[in-house]
């Protein structure tokens, strides 16, 4: 499957896996260092080498890199700045960066082979080409700085963006001598930095984009304004399936500020000079929609198609280990999980605005996949790809449904009907009930104890796979790695285990991926039923888990930190528990424990959140500990409150007031601990997230004995007003 078969958004090439460095000289002077990561590759129509990413030093000194990667919030561009200047010496206030342009064959990810942002992957894939790009742009400028004073290169030294030969006490700043390394050719293997030498890294420096951000300078997709900009907003078929049969806008066009209607298949949108002239007027047109066969399905309709594919149909096995159904026998414990939808309600709401023109189409928006932001338009136009330009912005939250480029998509349809450029912007009710859902999950477990640890587990994994919609090739014979991620490489030491994935797609509901993806759903599942056998097994649960953690030391340290800084074993009051759980997701090593207390109505107070995280070489560790505190944040708001539910083919839940968020004054101390390590850096982004709910779900267990198998969690069971 291709998924746009004439661009270079096609998921489906098979690129090099070499790394290549290319140095040429910048037009006005300068010296351009451009790197080819693994699974990028060259894509020049006239041969030439086109680099991935590239390093930027004009002769001023200042060096510029144009960021593959975008930043919704992470810090993303900060930590992989650091990363380039770490290895280039450079002198950090001349350090600046800007966004990369569409193109995967230049930009893509080393670890997805397009240009994509996700799956907290950015400094994972970009450590070491970045590492590489800078050090093999110092040793040139070393070089030249060398030659031109007739001396060895190994006598010289970098600081702060200058060459310094310390026996003739001469320096030199990089700029003058960008003219002369632009001729050399660049190293092959160039050495790295030894971390002990590291002056940025693991520093927690601030943020680039902050002055932006407070001054209101940044640019964010939702504000764009090229000049003549209408507003548009727009109503989506409620009934998943359904279609536009009839418009009346006859009422609307007697709004001040209306414009035009625009009615496509499966929605409607209304232009205006601005934002609430477009929604009255929209809410002023009589829109009828086509009969839809989803119009009766409801969540029962969901929930009885995951327990029949569960129970009648056989999946396929990313895990086994030993014979586990022996294993289990009769004696065997036997529970049932469940995890609803889940919806990404972004702070800035989906918006895209776009300019069609008989030749050309220009896109603004923020997007997480800018090279499908611009095929998506040139598809739409008919237009070549070089005919189409997409600027991206900073995100207001991406959380996986800027993974998705409809927003674009439909822009660029309203465009083509509008008379200049338009904007168009979702408002919440349609952000909440046309967003592609974080898939619900149904998961049968089976484990028996033996000498007090594990010794047979069994894991049937039913849901929707996400990947092989959105990544058709990654998915092979069946084997969806999100799908399965963090149940099929769980940590414990357990010598009969089976682990299976059936896929079931739920009628009507579109999926994707949520911050934390698979590991969101598959974590909570975990770590609640070792919790669960721990307490069986009439152990700590903190010893439990390190009895079975021989293999993986850096989590283990982790939960010894966790426990440690949690006053873990010290007494708590009535109602009040601790939760517990581990995590090697996102090659991150993390634990925490939740400290939660519930009154008689079931009702729950978050006192403290204690995290540890071994997430390998701490590029910026403020960065770690904010994402952190943001992902806990975010995985607790799922755990006491996120569900999507749907009835008659509509999605129920349309806005804050029942797609509820975690407010200020409920949220607890969140203290993160970081684990300062020599290895690669892992993953931190979405960590947090899937952390936070089997802790807090271990924590309610502790203080109420109630086990709760389904989130979000029920104020009633923790009540005792009814049975789990």
């Amino acid at each position: 499957m291709r998924m746009f078969p004439d661009s270079p958004s096609d998921p489906g090439f098979q690129p090099s896996r070499r790394a290549l460095l290319k140095v040429g000289a910048v037009a006005g002077g300068g010296l351009l260092v451009g790197f080819l990561t693994p699974l990028g590759r060259a894509a020049g129509p006239d041969g030439a080498f086109a680099p991935n990413a590239f390093i930027r030093i004009d002769p001023a000194g200042k060096v510029t890199l144009v960021m593959p990667q975008v930043e919704m919030g992470q810090g993303v561009y900060t930590s992989i700045s650091m990363i380039l200047a770490e290895e280039l010496d450079a002198d950090w206030a001349q350090v600046t960066f800007e966004h990369a342009p569409p193109n995967d064959a230049l930009y893509a990810n080393p670890i997805f082979g397009l240009q994509v942002t996700g799956n907290s992957n950015s400094i994972r894939a970009f450590w070491t080409p970045l590492r590489k790009a800078g050090a093999a742009t110092r040793a040139m400028l070393v070089e030249a700085a060398a030659s031109g004073w007739g001396v060895d290169p190994a006598a010289c030294r970098t600081e702060a963006g200058q060459v310094i030969h310390d026996a003739s006490a001469r320096k030199i700043a990089y700029g003058p001598l960008t003219g002369r390394a632009a001729a050399l050719k660049p190293p092959a293997d160039p050495p790295l930095k030894d971390p002990k030498a590291f002056r940025l890294i693991g520093k927690p420096l601030k943020r680039l984009d902050t002055p932006a951000k407070v001054d209101g300078s940044a640019q964010y997709g939702i504000d764009a304004l090229p000049p003549g900009v209408k507003i548009a907003t727009l109503a989506h078929a409620p009934v998943f399936g359904a279609k536009v049969a009839h418009v009346d806008d006859s009422q609307a066009k007697t709004v001040p500020g209306y414009r035009q209607t625009v009615v496509l298949d499966d929605f409607v949108a209304v232009v205006g000079d601005h934002m609430w002239a477009a929604k009255q007027a929209l809410a002023a047109c009589a829109i009828t929609w086509t009969d839809a066969p989803n119009a009766k399905v409801g969540m029962a309709d969901v929930e009885a198609g995951l327990v029949k594919a569960s129970t009648t149909r056989k999946g396929v096995i990313p895990k086994t280990a030993g014979d586990a159904d022996k294993a289990l026998g009769d004696g065997a414990i036997s529970v049932t999980y469940q995890v609803p939808f889940l919806a990404h309600a972004t702070m800035e709401p989906m918006n895209a605005t776009a300019h069609v023109t008989p030749t050309s189409c220009e896109v603004w928006t923020g997007t997480q996949v800018i090279s499908r932001a611009q095929a998506t338009a040139a598809q739409v136009t008919g237009l070549p790809l070089d005919k189409v330009t997409v600027h991206n912005a900073l995100l207001g939250g991406g959380f996986g449904r800027r993974l998705e480029f409809d927003p674009v998509t439909k822009a660029v349809q309203v465009a083509q009907h509008v008379d200049g450029p338009v904007k168009l912007v979702w408002t919440r009710e349609e952000d909440i009930q046309h967003d592609v859902y974080r898939p619900a999950w149904y998961d049968r477990m089976s484990a028996r104890l033996k000498d007090g640890k594990i010794d047979a587990w069994k894991h049937v994994i039913t849901g929707s796979s996400v990947l092989s919609r959105w990544l058709p090739p990654a998915v092979k014979d069946g084997m969806d790695f999100d799908a399965y991620d963090s149940a099929a490489d769980m940590p414990y030491d357990i010598p009969n285990m089976h682990v299976e994935y059936i896929r079931e797609e739920p009628p009507a509901v579109p999926t994707g991926f949520w911050r934390g993806v698979g590991p969101s759903h598959n974590v909570f599942v975990v770590e609640s039923f070792v919790d669960e056998l721990a307490h069986k097994a009439n152990k700590d649960p903190v010893a439990f888990r390190r009895s079975m953690l021989g293999k993986s030391p850096r989590l283990m340290a982790a939960l010894d930190l966790a426990a440690q800084k949690s006053g873990w074993g010290d007494p708590l009051p009535s109602r009040v528990g601790r939760g517990v759980a581990v995590q090697p997701s996102f090659a991150s090593w993390i634990a925490a424990v939740c400290e939660a207390e519930v009154d008689h109505d079931g009702e729950v107070k978050l006192r403290r959140i204690v995290c540890a995280v071994d997430t390998g070489a701490p590029v910026n560790p403020d960065t770690i500990v904010a994402q952190l505190q943001g992902g806990i944040v975010f995985g607790l708001t799922a755990a006491l409150y996120g569900q999507i539910t749907v009835e008659g083919g509509r999605v129920q839940q349309s806005n804050f007031h029942d797609y509820r968020m975690l407010r200020m004054d409920q949220c607890p101390p969140i203290e993160v601990h970081v684990i300062a390590s020599g290895e690669a850096p892992g993953g931190i982004g979405e960590t947090g997230t899937v952390i936070a709910q089997p802790a807090l779900a271990n924590a309610l267990f502790a203080a109420t004995g109630k086990r709760l198998r389904r989130l979000p969690i029920d104020r009633d069971v923790l009540a005792g007003r009814k049975e789990a």
